[in-house]
């Protein structure tokens, strides 16, 4: 490491250089740095001086980043958001027990965060701070301690815990079928059904399991369970919802079952967390807790 050292910038001139990338010029990263003009040019030039290497091409007083410098940035800017999480981790609970977590949005809105308050109390020393992310990504590049996940356990360079198996359940608002007849499966491809981008397969799964002849039709598509289930409430069609989102809002009547009974979703919901990175007292009491809260789901 200290041979590396010897080459590693300075954070002021990683960050002015990473800031003209992203804003496209020196006047709006000097903005943005809350610096002159002046001092973020000189500092991009101290860079290219100490990496001995252009990062810019200099034309009629513009700057044009290199093929180089692009994906040099893209590095900086990986690094410099894992110094800002690991300060937020700090800053949050000095002690070290704290746990990124990243979750889906719908996950954590409608079963974790209820729970949460549970895992607190147990755990007063851990702080927990949660973003939200749609698709899978790289541990590496992002900073996280742990995520969770729905599909597969296959995530790469991760270990995982199973926590439970989707099952899904059509519904629809009351008034939508007081409208609609609904006698078997296979009367609700003629009607407007709801779908999630991620999920193209889950409504011609669904009436193969209901021995539906046919292919699924097309309908609107959602991105989020969470804007789906809402439309359905409006009576704008059928969604295939998981059971722990569509449970309170059919127990409430705002949501009526369309046909059927919950069936396997096709996948389940996993954490999973870097491998090789230890046991942190934080991730394993937290994995702990998830284990005997889904006991039994």
């Amino acid at each position: 490491m200290a041979f590396a050292r010897r080459y590693l910038p300075s954070l002021s001139l990683l960050q002015a250089f990473e800031a003209v990338i992203r804003t496209g010029s020196t006047v709006a990263a000097a903005r943005e740095l809350n610096l002159t003009q002046g001092t973020v040019s000189r500092l991009v030039q101290s860079l290219e001086a100490q990496l001995g290497t252009p990062l810019f091409l200099r034309q009629r007083k513009r700057l044009h980043p290199t093929d180089a410098a692009l994906a040099y940035a893209e590095d900086i800017r990986r690094g410099l958001d894992a110094i800002g999480r690991a300060t937020l981790r700090l800053t949050a609970s000095p002690g070290g027990g704290t746990l990124a977590l990243a979750i889906l949005p719908t996950f954590g809105t409608h079963w974790l965060a209820p729970r949460l308050p549970g895992f607190l109390k147990q755990n007063p020393g851990i702080t927990i701070n949660l973003a939200t992310r749609l698709r899978p990504f790289d541990f590496e590049a992002e900073g996280f301690d742990a995520a969770i996940h729905f599909g597969g356990p296959t995530w790469p360079r991760a270990e995982h815990l199973t926590l439970f198996h989707e099952r899904v359940i059509a519904v629809c608002s009351p008034e939508f079928l007081a409208r609609h007849a609904v006698a078997r499966a296979g009367d609700l491809p003629g009607l407007p059904l709801l779908q999630l981008e991620t999920r193209p397969q889950a409504w011609q799964v669904w009436l193969d399991h209901h021995g539906a002849a046919g292919s699924a039709p097309r309908g609107m598509v959602f991105d989020q369970f969470a804007t789906m289930m809402q439309a359905a409430i409006h009576g704008i069609g059928v969604a295939l919802l998981p059971a722990f989102l569509a449970g309170p809002a059919l127990a409430d009547g705002i949501l009526v079952r369309a046909f059927g009974d919950a069936v396997p979703g096709g996948g389940s919901y996993h954490l999973v967390w870097p491998e090789g990175r230890g046991d942190p007292a934080p991730l394993a009491a937290f994995r702990d807790w998830l284990a005997a809260e889904c006991a039994g789901l």
